[in-house]
């Protein structure tokens, strides 16, 4: 009996220190340890009791690797990024690979937008609108970071009033939390001094076979969406909301992510594939996404307390990107899933408001839950 406790303590013991988890190759903390404008940068390595091992860094509070296992037992990183500091730094990288994104994910039509009468001008950084908070926005800053535990980590930001044109003194936290039911959480919370439109969102791109490992299109999806809200040139919304019944946007059952991607139909011509957002079934916090790759045996699904997701299917990955592993990102080599309120909703009165008043608190919910395939 004494022999059998024993055994039990050692195996626990072992599950909860660095020798249990897999071989894999987690990037070291000096390539990104460094200081900008007087604030301290760094890479974070989150773990759970399952072997599943995540990295973050506090620059654009950024997702840089995501081990997570197959059928067989094997660990791949699931997530496209960079293996040092410097090319996340490049302004002119356009993908936001595992950023967050603020202080508005997603597009402003024609970088304005008003708020009782008043305009307030955004920088045009995608054409004549404005993309993702701007040229300088929460994915290009770096976050205050305090590691709480091995499963979480909490980055805070305050965007000031004005910044990328924004109103209002803006307090942002973010909390990763990996925990161990094989899920990253991402929690946001934000108040501010004045109204403003907030939509903060995740940007990681994924490929279950491992980033770089191929494209996408043999990964099966199902969102829990009867609508979606289609695009005019420049992806702005036309302000419709209408069926997925009978387009390629329909993914209430599952269906390969390239069953339809290259038909012709005008919304995948003026996305050049997918890269619109859903609008989701259902409220509060609930399941809205499944995804199966079904080589490998992994799995992912997404919850979310949000009305929309961002769909994108890595139209614009183009080969020159080369990540971690030496590995080549190429067209359509991964897929975004990105759980936010509609864009352009701050000119788009008949959308779910963005505004957040002085007296409240903003609160968004986003989970990838990871398994595999049950034989």
């Amino acid at each position: 009996m004494k022999t059998k406790i024993l055994l039990i303590l050692l195996i626990s013991t072992l599950i909860r220190c660095d020798l249990f988890y897999p071989k894999i190759n987690l990037i070291a903390a000096d390539e990104f340890q460094t200081t900008i404008d007087g604030k301290s940068v760094d890479l974070f390595t989150l773990k759970n009791d399952n072997g599943i091992v995540c990295q973050i860094t506090n620059y654009g509070g950024r997702l840089v690797s995501l081990y997570v296992p197959d059928k067989f037992g094997s660990y791949e990183d699931v997530v496209l990024g960079y293996a040092n500091l410097d090319l996340y730094t490049d302004i002119t990288n356009k993908n936001y690979f595992g950023a967050t994104v603020g202080r508005y994910a997603n597009r402003i039509a024609n970088a304005r937008f008003l708020i009782d009468g008043k305009e307030y001008i955004l920088e045009a950084n995608n054409g004549e609108n404005h993309l993702h908070g701007g040229g300088l926005g929460f994915s290009q800053v770096v976050w205050d970071a305090k590691q709480l535990d091995q499963n979480t980590l909490d980055l805070y930001y305050k965007s000031a009033n004005g910044e990328e044109g924004y109103p209002g003194n803006v307090s942002i936290n973010v909390r990763y939390t990996l925990t161990d039911e094989s899920a990253l959480k991402i929690e946001y919370k934000a108040t501010t001094d004045q109204t403003t439109p907030i939509n903060l969102t995740h940007h990681s791109y994924f490929n279950l076979k491992g980033g770089g490992s191929g494209d996408i299109y043999n990964h099966a999806l199902q969102i829990n969406a009867s609508n979606y809200t289609p695009i005019v040139e420049g992806m702005i919304p036309t302000g419709e909301i209408l069926p997925v019944a009978g387009t390629p946007f329909d993914f209430r059952n599952e269906k390969l992510m390239g069953k339809n991607i290259d038909e012709n139909h005008l919304q995948l011509v003026l996305g050049k594939g997918y890269d619109h957002n859903f609008v989701l079934d259902g409220q509060g916090l609930r399941k809205v996404v499944n995804v199966k790759e079904y080589i490998t045996g992994r799995t992912m699904e997404v919850w979310t307390n949000e009305p929309g997701l961002q769909f994108y299917s890595g139209n614009f990955l183009n080969g020159l990107d080369v990540g971690k592993q030496d590995k080549r990102y190429h067209r359509r080599g991964a897929f975004c899933l990105e759980t936010q309120h509609f864009p352009d909703s701050p000119n788009q009165e008949q959308f779910p408001s963005t505004l957040l008043e002085p007296n409240e608190t903003y609160t968004s919910i986003c989970i990838y839950k990871f398994g595999v395939i049950k034989e």
